[in-house]
Protein backbone atom coordinates (compact mmCIF):
# COMPACT_ATOMS: atom_id res chain seq x y z
CA UNK A 1 0.00 0.00 0.00
CA UNK A 2 2.84 2.36 0.89
CA UNK A 3 4.46 1.70 -2.52
CA UNK A 4 1.18 2.52 -4.26
CA UNK A 5 0.90 5.76 -2.28
CA UNK A 6 4.44 6.72 -3.26
CA UNK A 7 3.71 6.01 -6.93
CA UNK A 8 0.54 8.06 -6.79
CA UNK A 9 2.47 10.90 -5.19
CA UNK A 10 5.11 10.73 -7.90
CA UNK A 11 2.42 10.87 -10.59
CA UNK A 12 0.88 13.92 -8.94
CA UNK A 13 4.25 15.66 -8.79
CA UNK A 14 4.77 14.86 -12.46
CA UNK A 15 1.46 16.44 -13.39
CA UNK A 16 2.25 19.52 -11.32
CA UNK A 17 5.60 19.73 -13.05
CA UNK A 18 3.86 19.50 -16.41
CA UNK A 19 1.73 22.48 -15.50
CA UNK A 20 4.84 24.46 -14.60
CA UNK A 21 6.39 23.65 -17.99
CA UNK A 22 4.53 26.63 -19.38
CA UNK A 23 7.01 28.91 -17.59
CA UNK A 24 9.72 27.75 -20.00
CA UNK A 25 9.94 30.23 -22.85
CA UNK A 26 10.73 27.81 -25.71
CA UNK A 27 9.89 24.40 -27.12
CA UNK A 28 12.90 22.12 -26.71
CA UNK A 29 13.58 19.11 -28.95
CA UNK A 30 16.68 16.90 -28.61
CA UNK A 31 17.91 13.74 -30.35
CA UNK A 32 19.00 12.45 -33.74
CA UNK A 33 21.65 14.28 -35.76
CA UNK A 34 19.99 12.92 -38.91
CA UNK A 35 16.60 14.45 -38.12
CA UNK A 36 18.16 17.60 -36.60
CA UNK A 37 18.35 19.66 -39.85
CA UNK A 38 14.72 18.89 -40.67
CA UNK A 39 13.37 19.82 -37.25
CA UNK A 40 15.56 22.93 -37.27
CA UNK A 41 14.03 23.99 -40.60
CA UNK A 42 10.53 23.43 -39.18
CA UNK A 43 11.47 25.48 -36.09
CA UNK A 44 12.59 28.37 -38.31
CA UNK A 45 9.40 28.26 -40.37
CA UNK A 46 7.32 27.99 -37.19
CA UNK A 47 8.91 31.17 -35.86
CA UNK A 48 8.14 33.02 -39.11
CA UNK A 49 4.49 31.94 -39.07
CA UNK A 50 3.93 32.44 -35.34
CA UNK A 51 6.20 35.32 -34.29
CA UNK A 52 4.38 35.58 -30.95
CA UNK A 53 6.12 32.35 -29.87
CA UNK A 54 9.86 32.06 -29.16
CA UNK A 55 11.90 30.04 -31.66
CA UNK A 56 12.15 26.37 -30.58
CA UNK A 57 15.47 25.02 -29.35
CA UNK A 58 16.69 21.99 -31.31
CA UNK A 59 19.73 20.05 -30.09
CA UNK A 60 21.70 17.20 -31.66
CA UNK A 61 22.38 14.60 -28.96
CA UNK A 62 21.91 11.33 -30.86
CA UNK A 63 18.72 9.28 -30.90
CA UNK A 64 19.46 7.16 -27.83
CA UNK A 65 20.70 10.10 -25.79
CA UNK A 66 17.78 12.28 -26.86
CA UNK A 67 15.13 9.71 -25.96
CA UNK A 68 16.80 9.18 -22.60
CA UNK A 69 16.66 12.92 -21.89
CA UNK A 70 13.03 13.13 -23.01
CA UNK A 71 12.06 10.15 -20.86
CA UNK A 72 13.81 11.46 -17.74
CA UNK A 73 10.68 13.22 -16.48
CA UNK A 74 7.79 15.64 -16.98
CA UNK A 75 8.24 19.37 -16.46
CA UNK A 76 10.11 22.43 -17.63
CA UNK A 77 13.58 21.00 -16.93
CA UNK A 78 13.01 18.14 -19.39
CA UNK A 79 12.86 18.28 -23.22
CA UNK A 80 9.43 18.29 -24.84
CA UNK A 81 10.36 15.77 -27.49
CA UNK A 82 13.03 13.84 -29.34
CA UNK A 83 14.11 13.38 -32.94
CA UNK A 84 14.84 9.75 -33.79
CA UNK A 85 16.43 7.99 -36.76
CA UNK A 86 14.78 4.75 -35.65
CA UNK A 87 11.59 3.81 -33.86
CA UNK A 88 11.52 4.01 -30.07
CA UNK A 89 12.33 0.72 -28.30
CA UNK A 90 10.13 -1.09 -25.72
CA UNK A 91 12.89 -0.61 -23.13
CA UNK A 92 12.81 3.15 -23.76
CA UNK A 93 9.03 3.25 -23.37
CA UNK A 94 9.48 1.44 -20.06
CA UNK A 95 12.07 4.03 -19.01
CA UNK A 96 9.62 6.81 -19.91
CA UNK A 97 6.86 5.18 -17.85
CA UNK A 98 9.16 4.73 -14.87
CA UNK A 99 9.66 8.52 -14.82
CA UNK A 100 5.99 9.39 -15.25
CA UNK A 101 6.19 10.10 -18.99
CA UNK A 102 3.07 8.71 -20.65
CA UNK A 103 1.16 9.19 -23.88
CA UNK A 104 3.95 9.90 -26.36
CA UNK A 105 2.88 11.27 -29.73
CA UNK A 106 4.76 9.62 -32.61
CA UNK A 107 5.19 11.21 -36.04
CA UNK A 108 6.95 9.48 -38.90
CA UNK A 109 8.29 12.58 -40.60
CA UNK A 110 9.88 10.95 -43.63
CA UNK A 111 12.27 8.31 -44.94
CA UNK A 112 16.04 8.23 -45.08
CA UNK A 113 18.64 6.14 -46.85
CA UNK A 114 21.62 5.06 -44.75
CA UNK A 115 24.38 5.49 -47.29
CA UNK A 116 28.01 4.51 -47.66
CA UNK A 117 29.82 7.58 -48.96
CA UNK A 118 33.28 8.36 -50.31
CA UNK A 119 35.24 11.35 -51.57
CA UNK A 120 34.53 12.46 -55.13
CA UNK A 121 37.84 10.83 -56.08
CA UNK A 122 37.05 7.58 -54.26
CA UNK A 123 37.59 4.24 -56.02
CA UNK A 124 34.50 2.26 -55.01
CA UNK A 125 31.63 1.62 -57.43
CA UNK A 126 29.44 -0.81 -55.47
CA UNK A 127 29.55 -2.78 -52.24
CA UNK A 128 27.39 -5.35 -50.43
CA UNK A 129 26.22 -5.79 -46.84
CA UNK A 130 28.39 -8.92 -46.67
CA UNK A 131 31.45 -6.89 -47.73
CA UNK A 132 30.79 -4.33 -44.99
CA UNK A 133 30.26 -7.01 -42.36
CA UNK A 134 33.37 -9.00 -43.28
CA UNK A 135 35.46 -5.81 -43.24
CA UNK A 136 34.25 -4.47 -39.90
CA UNK A 137 33.14 -7.42 -37.75
CA UNK A 138 35.36 -8.19 -34.78
CA UNK A 139 34.74 -11.92 -35.18
CA UNK A 140 33.32 -12.56 -38.69
CA UNK A 141 30.75 -15.36 -38.57
CA UNK A 142 32.17 -16.42 -35.19
CA UNK A 143 35.27 -17.92 -36.81
CA UNK A 144 37.97 -15.92 -35.05
CA UNK A 145 39.45 -12.39 -35.03
CA UNK A 146 39.19 -10.33 -38.20
CA UNK A 147 42.49 -10.52 -40.13
CA UNK A 148 41.42 -8.47 -43.16
CA UNK A 149 43.57 -5.39 -43.69
CA UNK A 150 42.45 -4.23 -47.13
CA UNK A 151 39.12 -4.30 -48.92
CA UNK A 152 40.63 -6.74 -51.42
CA UNK A 153 41.16 -9.16 -48.52
CA UNK A 154 37.39 -9.13 -48.06
CA UNK A 155 36.44 -9.27 -51.73
CA UNK A 156 39.00 -9.37 -54.58
CA UNK A 157 36.67 -7.16 -56.65
CA UNK A 158 37.15 -4.28 -54.19
CA UNK A 159 40.12 -1.86 -54.12
CA UNK A 160 43.33 -3.05 -52.45
CA UNK A 161 43.34 -0.17 -49.96
CA UNK A 162 43.30 -0.14 -46.18
CA UNK A 163 39.90 -0.63 -44.52
CA UNK A 164 38.92 2.69 -42.94
CA UNK A 165 35.27 3.47 -42.22
CA UNK A 166 33.96 6.47 -40.27
CA UNK A 167 30.65 5.70 -38.58
CA UNK A 168 28.25 6.69 -35.82
CA UNK A 169 28.77 6.03 -32.09
CA UNK A 170 26.66 3.54 -30.08
CA UNK A 171 24.40 6.34 -28.73
CA UNK A 172 23.22 7.20 -32.25
CA UNK A 173 20.08 5.87 -33.88
CA UNK A 174 22.14 5.77 -37.06
CA UNK A 175 24.37 3.18 -35.37
CA UNK A 176 21.31 1.05 -34.58
CA UNK A 177 20.23 1.34 -38.20
CA UNK A 178 23.74 0.51 -39.40
CA UNK A 179 23.72 -2.63 -37.27
CA UNK A 180 20.32 -3.68 -38.60
CA UNK A 181 20.67 -2.70 -42.26
CA UNK A 182 24.31 -3.61 -42.86
CA UNK A 183 25.96 -5.75 -40.18
CA UNK A 184 23.09 -8.12 -39.37
CA UNK A 185 22.15 -8.56 -43.02
CA UNK A 186 25.75 -9.19 -43.98
CA UNK A 187 26.21 -11.65 -41.16
CA UNK A 188 22.99 -13.47 -42.04
CA UNK A 189 24.31 -14.12 -45.55
CA UNK A 190 26.16 -17.06 -43.99
CA UNK A 191 23.84 -20.12 -43.69
CA UNK A 192 25.27 -21.12 -40.30
CA UNK A 193 24.61 -17.65 -38.88
CA UNK A 194 21.10 -17.65 -40.32
CA UNK A 195 20.48 -20.93 -38.49
CA UNK A 196 21.99 -19.49 -35.28
CA UNK A 197 19.56 -16.57 -35.43
CA UNK A 198 16.66 -19.02 -35.15
CA UNK A 199 18.33 -20.99 -32.36
CA UNK A 200 19.89 -18.24 -30.22
CA UNK A 201 19.17 -14.68 -31.36
CA UNK A 202 21.15 -13.10 -28.50
CA UNK A 203 24.29 -15.02 -29.51
CA UNK A 204 23.63 -14.17 -33.16
CA UNK A 205 23.53 -10.44 -32.38
CA UNK A 206 26.61 -10.66 -30.17
CA UNK A 207 28.63 -12.10 -33.03
CA UNK A 208 27.11 -9.98 -35.77
CA UNK A 209 27.00 -6.52 -34.17
CA UNK A 210 30.40 -6.32 -32.50
CA UNK A 211 32.81 -4.26 -34.60
CA UNK A 212 36.58 -4.48 -34.55
CA UNK A 213 38.56 -2.04 -32.40
CA UNK A 214 41.85 -1.89 -34.29
CA UNK A 215 41.21 1.32 -36.23
CA UNK A 216 39.28 -0.08 -39.19
CA UNK A 217 36.04 1.41 -37.83
CA UNK A 218 36.31 4.93 -36.42
CA UNK A 219 33.45 6.33 -34.36
CA UNK A 220 32.95 9.86 -35.63
CA UNK A 221 30.68 11.34 -32.97
CA UNK A 222 27.19 12.83 -33.41
CA UNK A 223 28.21 15.61 -35.82
CA UNK A 224 27.68 14.21 -39.31
CA UNK A 225 29.12 17.37 -40.87
CA UNK A 226 32.48 16.47 -39.34
CA UNK A 227 32.18 13.00 -40.87
CA UNK A 228 31.60 14.62 -44.26
CA UNK A 229 34.78 16.69 -43.84
CA UNK A 230 36.84 13.61 -42.97
CA UNK A 231 35.52 11.62 -45.93
CA UNK A 232 35.94 14.49 -48.39
CA UNK A 233 39.60 14.90 -47.41
CA UNK A 234 40.50 11.19 -47.52
CA UNK A 235 39.92 9.42 -50.87
CA UNK A 236 40.57 6.00 -49.31
CA UNK A 237 38.03 6.28 -46.48
CA UNK A 238 34.31 5.48 -46.39
CA UNK A 239 31.64 7.06 -44.20
CA UNK A 240 28.20 6.05 -42.95
CA UNK A 241 25.42 8.65 -42.61
CA UNK A 242 21.98 9.71 -43.78
CA UNK A 243 21.12 10.57 -47.39
CA UNK A 244 20.49 14.26 -46.66
CA UNK A 245 24.17 14.81 -45.82
CA UNK A 246 25.14 13.12 -49.08
CA UNK A 247 22.80 15.34 -51.09
CA UNK A 248 23.86 18.55 -49.33
CA UNK A 249 27.54 17.80 -49.98
CA UNK A 250 27.33 16.31 -53.48
CA UNK A 251 30.12 18.63 -54.64
CA UNK A 252 32.51 16.98 -52.13
CA UNK A 253 31.38 13.38 -51.67
CA UNK A 254 29.45 10.70 -53.58
CA UNK A 255 27.75 7.44 -52.74
CA UNK A 256 28.92 3.87 -53.10
CA UNK A 257 26.07 1.89 -54.66
CA UNK A 258 24.66 -0.85 -52.41
CA UNK A 259 24.18 -4.15 -54.23
CA UNK A 260 24.45 -2.15 -57.43
CA UNK A 261 21.64 0.27 -56.45
CA UNK A 262 22.66 3.97 -56.25
CA UNK A 263 21.52 6.02 -53.26
CA UNK A 264 19.11 8.38 -55.03
CA UNK A 265 15.92 10.07 -53.83
CA UNK A 266 13.81 7.92 -56.14
CA UNK A 267 15.45 4.65 -55.07
CA UNK A 268 15.06 5.47 -51.38
CA UNK A 269 11.45 6.67 -51.70
CA UNK A 270 10.46 3.55 -53.64
CA UNK A 271 12.21 1.20 -51.23
CA UNK A 272 14.50 -0.09 -54.00
CA UNK A 273 17.57 1.12 -52.10
CA UNK A 274 18.22 -1.70 -49.59
CA UNK A 275 19.20 0.50 -46.63
CA UNK A 276 16.10 2.71 -46.30
CA UNK A 277 14.71 3.62 -42.86
CA UNK A 278 11.86 5.72 -41.40
CA UNK A 279 12.56 8.89 -39.40
CA UNK A 280 10.54 9.99 -36.37
CA UNK A 281 9.77 12.83 -33.99
CA UNK A 282 8.35 12.02 -30.53
CA UNK A 283 6.58 14.56 -28.33
CA UNK A 284 5.31 14.24 -24.77
CA UNK A 285 1.52 14.64 -24.80
CA UNK A 286 1.74 15.89 -21.21
CA UNK A 287 3.71 18.93 -22.42
CA UNK A 288 1.41 19.92 -25.28
CA UNK A 289 -1.13 21.89 -23.18
CA UNK A 290 1.59 23.33 -20.96
CA UNK A 291 4.18 24.57 -23.48
CA UNK A 292 3.17 27.53 -25.63
CA UNK A 293 3.11 26.81 -29.36
CA UNK A 294 3.53 23.04 -29.12
CA UNK A 295 0.29 22.24 -30.93
CA UNK A 296 1.09 24.73 -33.71
CA UNK A 297 4.60 23.26 -34.03
CA UNK A 298 3.17 19.77 -34.63
CA UNK A 299 0.72 21.15 -37.20
CA UNK A 300 3.54 22.94 -39.02
CA UNK A 301 5.64 19.76 -39.12
CA UNK A 302 2.78 17.71 -40.58
CA UNK A 303 1.73 20.04 -43.42
CA UNK A 304 2.05 18.79 -47.00
CA UNK A 305 3.98 22.00 -47.72
CA UNK A 306 6.49 20.84 -45.09
CA UNK A 307 7.03 17.08 -45.41
CA UNK A 308 5.33 16.37 -48.75
CA UNK A 309 7.18 15.50 -51.96
CA UNK A 310 7.29 19.20 -52.91
CA UNK A 311 7.62 20.47 -49.33
CA UNK A 312 10.43 22.64 -48.07
CA UNK A 313 12.01 19.72 -46.19
CA UNK A 314 12.54 17.91 -49.50
CA UNK A 315 14.94 20.72 -50.40
CA UNK A 316 16.86 19.81 -47.23
CA UNK A 317 17.22 16.21 -48.40
CA UNK A 318 14.25 14.61 -46.63
CA UNK A 319 12.67 11.79 -48.61
CA UNK A 320 8.89 12.02 -48.29
CA UNK A 321 7.00 9.08 -46.82
CA UNK A 322 4.23 7.53 -48.92
CA UNK A 323 0.91 9.39 -49.27
CA UNK A 324 -0.93 7.06 -46.88
CA UNK A 325 1.77 7.31 -44.21
CA UNK A 326 1.79 11.12 -44.41
CA UNK A 327 -2.00 11.25 -44.16
CA UNK A 328 -2.02 8.93 -41.15
CA UNK A 329 0.54 10.88 -39.18
CA UNK A 330 -0.95 14.26 -40.14
CA UNK A 331 -4.12 13.02 -38.42
CA UNK A 332 -2.03 12.01 -35.39
CA UNK A 333 -0.59 15.53 -35.20
CA UNK A 334 -3.99 17.13 -35.60
CA UNK A 335 -5.78 14.94 -33.04
CA UNK A 336 -2.78 14.46 -30.70
CA UNK A 337 -3.32 10.71 -30.84
CA UNK A 338 -0.97 8.90 -28.45
CA UNK A 339 1.29 6.08 -29.61
CA UNK A 340 -0.16 2.58 -29.33
CA UNK A 341 2.63 1.08 -27.25
CA UNK A 342 1.48 -2.45 -28.11
CA UNK A 343 2.62 -1.76 -31.69
CA UNK A 344 6.24 -1.25 -30.59
CA UNK A 345 8.41 -4.35 -30.73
Amino acid sequence: MRARTMLAGAALLALLAACSAGSRSQIRIVGSSTVYPFTTAVAEQFKRKWPEYPAPIVESTGTGGGIKLMCAGVGQQFPDGANASRRIKPSELADCASHGVKGLIELQVGVDGLVIAQARTGRFSTITERDIYMALAANPFGRGPNRARTWADVNPALPAIRIEVFGPPPTSGTRDSFNELYLLRGCESDPAMKALKKQDEDRFKQICEKVREDGAFIEGGENDNLLVQKIASNPNALGVFGYSFLEENADRIRDVALNGVPATYENIASGRFPASRPLFVYVKAQHVPAVRGMREFLIEYSRESTWGRQGYLSRKGLVAATDDVRARFAAVARDLTPLDEASVS
